[in-house]
């Protein structure tokens, strides 16, 4: 199912930190606030702390693009 980031208003009880969706995801923090900047991952900023939910982090895994070489075969 596609999510219209534009209109999306999570409940508060599915935000999850940055530190947190490092966890899930397996990306560094500051690898995800690159995505937030390119506005390749839904996150608010909210005071001086981002958030994102687990729906967004798996919604940019699935739909997200192979960039770079591609690795060796052994």
């Amino acid at each position: 199912m596609a999510i219209a980031f534009e209109t999306y208003k999570p409940p508060l009880d599915e935000l999850i930190s940055l530190r947190e969706a490092a966890s899930y995801s397996g990306y560094t923090t500051n690898h995800l606030r690159l995505l937030i900047s390119r506005g390749d991952l839904w996150a608010k900023k909210i005071d001086s702390f981002w958030v994102t939910t687990e729906k967004a982090i798996q919604h940019y895994m699935d739909n997200k693009s192979n960039y770079g070489r591609p690795k060796k075969n052994p």
